[in-house]
């Protein structure tokens, strides 16, 4: 299931988008030293009780090597070389399914109620504050029970409040608040998830490349997906298109259900730290940040498309290139890095990509033609290949029995900041001309990015092999 989620920079769904999700971005940052996934967690012997290889579930007690083995050496391949990581995986997809046509029926269903467009824009923006609460409220929830116990019960309750919305007599107020009781489970099935696959791949190689594997999937979507609910909503009603993604919630929830093993809760035998607790720690927070601020400003161009497209006097189709540019990149980028970059270098090309990541919007000072704007935003999108090198680093700097609870915050905070950054944008567009708005956004996110780049070098302590260790 997913919530609104999040990306590097430019990415156009979430934290590896599940359930509940709205249509932001994943994110990353810096990175520290790999473990090779030949030797370290991420090849572990597979769990005897299910056999070499198996993909069937068995309960693995705590202390014991959760890792299956990961036959091929890195790359994408060697991922999907662990069955239970492909079991995740096609979770993953039949989540997405369902969020993005449940956000287009949805959509489509309160407007036909009440053909408000204030009411139907709401309906969509709508999975942002809950993430937001959700994400904080109910963080601990991700380490304080079993795993697989809250992913499962996070998809059933997402089938459960789509089939209540499927029902004829529910008015559109209960309609709003059932998007929002699914978007506030959202970052908890999405940290959880995350914290997951460590477990699954361990906290190497193979753990950034799963993570990477579910941010492209989920940026596709992007792409995709509201093609797919469009020509859906052809052939069914709304109410038929939302039926429809009760089943992908269900199916979901089997599949990790019976195709993940049993493991136990990460807090259950340790005293748990408050979320203000987790963040005082200096190398987490700044991490944190580093997630947080690159998709605030990354989403402008996005926002404002359609006013540039209006100011620039383009075509439908010009407004469909500036669209796509973003997740186009981020898509590309993250490719690129995941199968012909080594983890040394992907954490090396942390800090660089993360400078240039706003950069690209410069060429907006001069209101470019959509060519040429769309060409500035594949370059942005491609800077997101960074959260590789990130997600390494966070994993590295995140204690165990905490790694749910920070993972749930982290998602949390990016579907805020590009909700912060959209209503930002807008606003600062109704006094300036966009494209000042757009090039304004690549001179303060630089800034506002160093900043930041400065905090997390702060909190890095080199040891004799030049390995990042945390410094609290």
């Amino acid at each position: 299931m997913a919530g609104p989620a999040t990306a590097g920079p430019g990415a156009g769904l979430g934290p590896e988008q599940g359930v509940g999700a709205a249509a932001p971005r994943p994110a990353a940052g810096p990175a520290s030293a790999v473990a090779d996934p030949a030797a370290g967690p991420g090849s572990a012997v597979a769990n005897p009780a299910a056999g070499p290889g198996s993909g069937l579930p068995s309960e693995v007690p705590a202390g014991a090597d959760p890792c299956p083995v990961a036959a091929g050496g890195p790359g994408y391949r060697a991922v999907f070389a662990v069955p239970e990581f492909r079991v995740v995986f096609v979770a993953h997809l039949l989540s997405l399914l369902g969020v993005v046509v449940s956000e287009i029926a949805l959509t489509v269903l309160v407007y036909d109620l009440t053909r408000s467009p204030l009411l139907s824009a709401l309906t969509f923006a709508l999975g942002f504050l809950p993430y937001l609460i959700g994400g904080t409220l109910l963080a601990g929830v991700a380490d304080r029970y079993p795993p697989r116990r809250v992913l499962v019960v996070c998809d059933l309750v997402c089938a459960g409040c789509v089939a209540l919305m499927v029902v004829p007599a529910t008015p559109v107020a209960g309609l709003l608040l059932l998007r929002c009781a699914v978007a506030a489970v959202a970052p908890v099935f999405n940290g959880t998830r995350m914290a997951t696959l460590a477990d699954i791949l361990g906290d190497g190689d193979l753990f950034v490349l799963g993570r990477s594997l579910l941010r492209i999937v989920s940026q596709s979507a992007l792409l995709t997906g509201f093609a797919v609910g469009g020509l859906l909503l052809t052939a069914v009603p709304p109410r038929g298109a939302i039926a429809i993604t009760a089943v992908t919630f269900l199916a979901s929830a089997a599949l990790l259900r019976l195709g993940t093993r049993k493991r136990p809760a990460r807090g259950a035998t340790e005293r748990q730290r408050g979320n203000l607790a987790l963040l005082r720690d200096r190398r987490v927070r700044a991490l944190m940040l580093l997630f947080w601020v690159p998709p605030l400003f990354a989403v402008v161009p996005e926002a404002l498309a359609a006013p540039y497209a209006d100011q620039a006097g383009v075509s439908t189709a010009a407004l469909g290139l500036l669209m796509c540019a973003l997740p186009v990149g981020t898509i590309a980028g993250e490719l690129f890095a995941g199968s012909a970059l080594g983890a040394a270098t992907r954490s090396r090309i942390v800090y660089p990509l993360v400078l240039a990541g706003v950069l690209p919007y410069l060429l907006y000072a001069v209101e470019p033609a959509a060519v040429l704007a769309g060409l500035a935003l594949l370059l942005a999108g491609a800077t997101g290949a960074y959260t590789l090198g990130l997600d390494a680093w966070f994993v590295a700097a995140v204690p165990e029995e905490q790694r749910g609870r920070a993972m749930t915050l982290m998602t949390a905070g990016m579907m805020t900041a590009q909700g912060v950054g959209m209503a930002a944008a807008g606003l600062a567009a109704e006094f300036l001309p966009v494209h000042l708005v757009v090039a304004a956004t690549g001179v303060l996110g630089t800034l506002c990015l160093v900043a930041v780049v400065l905090e997390v070098r702060a909190t890095e302590v080199r040891d004799g092999a030049d390995r990042h260790v945390t410094s609290r």
